[in-house]
């Protein structure tokens, strides 16, 4: 229709009543769905420029921070049989308290008096060493007493050599004085005998002086007999001198052999005496092994060892032991590729095994069931899987963080998102899609950042 007419009939006629007009009107449903989308388009625009915190979440359980805290078997140190138990699965017992009583197994420790025993050997001992001591004392004081006796009786000796040197030298001159004188006696009887062939001496003369050159040739004989036996006594001397040197050296090496066999009889002694001091005080330490008592306060946790009379080994565990008030902590078990970008005092997100929760891990304000924790240690090495744990402590800072609850226990299952930057939602569903990893405003300042900077 061009609508020329100034008079309208679309007031009279009804749409109702043509079936044309119904077929052909527009329904008011596809607007509403048309608004719908529309409206749920523009929530979804505006939701991808809101900010969305990057996590990495990890698995794992509930550990103590500290080794002392963890749970740790009881051993014994020696071997011996079960006489009985003194506590129960699951009793709280204190730093010593007995937890069951062992008796001897080993027939070297069955005598009752054996501390006694050992105690008279030491005492029989300490007197061999004492003997010993007192013989190498002695055998000191005879080393003493042959070296001054060597000492006088060469001295003793030189000076009788020298006596014999001197009376070779006297007797050397005695001889060289008889010879003197007979030479003389002999030049004067030559004379006589010629005197007396000329008629100048009577015979008698010529007879006296031939007795004087007997007398002469006498002394020489005498002299010559002397020099040789004063060369003998000093040749006697020089060979006593070294003999006495000799005699008394076999002596002083005699004891200076017998103050080695004492020395080394005292230092066997010695040796056996401090073995034996060592096994009374190895027998007084295994009596008191006998009570094996709780290194730390805790709760027995569970027997590995049942029954009374049963048989144990040295250092095999006997029951489980939980400590005290153990410093509750989370160990999380996180990719390789993750690690580079988490460094101590990152805010962690947990969820314990058996609490209700609701997690949005991007929008950890509006989160509920959860619990704050913080990055306290991150291992240097990966473990068996491949992956890297982290421990996480407890993180009560913020007002709505509340106090991890009571009742975990140890080994409990955890889930875990270590937060790290915000960044539009957009961006983050583009990461996802991409593969790429989280990013951060700036270098982590962890260990490996710190080495890195310093080399």
């Amino acid at each position: 229709m061009l609508n020329i007419s100034p008079k309208r009939v679309e007031p009279d006629i009804s749409e109702n009543e043509i079936q044309s007009l119904k077929t052909l009107s527009t329904h008011r449903t596809g607007r509403k769905l048309a608004r719908w989308i529309v409206g749920i388009l523009s929530v979804l625009f505006i939701v991808l420029f809101m900010p969305w915190q990057q996590n990495i979440n990890g698995t794992g359980t509930v550990t103590a921070l500290t080794p002392q805290d963890r749970p740790q078997t009881v051993q014994n140190i020696i071997a011996g049989r079960i006489e009985k138990w003194h506590v129960r699965e699951g009793q709280a017992v204190q730093k010593g308290d007995t937890i069951l009583t062992l008796s001897e197994i080993k027939d070297e420790y069955f005598d009752p008096n054996l501390p006694l025993r050992l105690t008279e050997q030491v005492d029989a001992k300490e007197t061999a060493v004492d003997g010993y001591e007192n013989k190498i004392e002695a055998v000191e004081n005879q080393l003493a007493a042959l070296r001054n006796a060597l000492r006088l009786s060469l001295e003793k000796a030189r000076n009788k050599v020298l006596q014999a040197q001197a009376k070779v030298q006297s007797d050397s001159v005695d001889l060289a004085n008889e010879r003197i004188q007979f030479r003389i006696a002999e030049v004067r009887f030559e004379r006589f005998q010629q005197g007396y062939q000329q008629g100048l001496f009577s015979k008698t003369d010529l007879e006296g002086r031939e007795l004087t050159f007997q007398a002469a040739q006498a002394k020489v004989v005498s002299a010559q007999n002397k020099l040789n036996i004063s060369r003998q006594d000093l040749i006697n001397s020089r060979i006593e001198l070294s003999s006495i040197d000799a005699d008394y050296q076999k002596e002083i090496a005699k004891s200076l052999s017998d103050r080695s066999s004492a020395v080394s009889s005292l230092g066997d002694g010695q040796k056996e005496l401090s073995e034996l001091r060592n096994k009374v005080a190895n027998v007084n330490v295994r009596r008191n092994q006998y009570v094996l008592r709780a290194p730390q306060s805790g709760v027995v946790v569970k027997a590995l060892k049942a029954g009374v009379g049963e048989t144990i080994k040295e250092g095999e565990p006997i029951c489980t032991l939980q400590p005290q008030n153990p410093q509750m902590a989370v160990e999380l078990y996180i990719k390789a590729m993750d690690v580079p970008l988490i460094q101590k005092g990152r805010e962690v997100r947990i969820q314990f095994d058996g609490w209700p929760a609701l997690q949005f891990s991007g929008w950890p304000s509006v989160s509920v069931g959860t619990f704050g924790g913080r990055v306290a240690v991150i291992d240097q090495v990966n473990s068996t899987s491949g992956e890297y744990r982290i421990l996480v402590t407890e993180k009560v800072e913020e007002r709505r963080d509340h106090p991890w609850p009571a009742q975990l226990r140890l080994g409990s299952g955890v889930y875990g998102w270590v937060m790290l930057d915000s960044v539009p939602v957009w961006y983050e569903i583009w990461r996802q899609l991409n593969g790429f990893p989280p990013s951060l405003k700036e270098e982590p300042k962890g260990d490996f950042a710190g080495k890195g900077a310093k080399k």
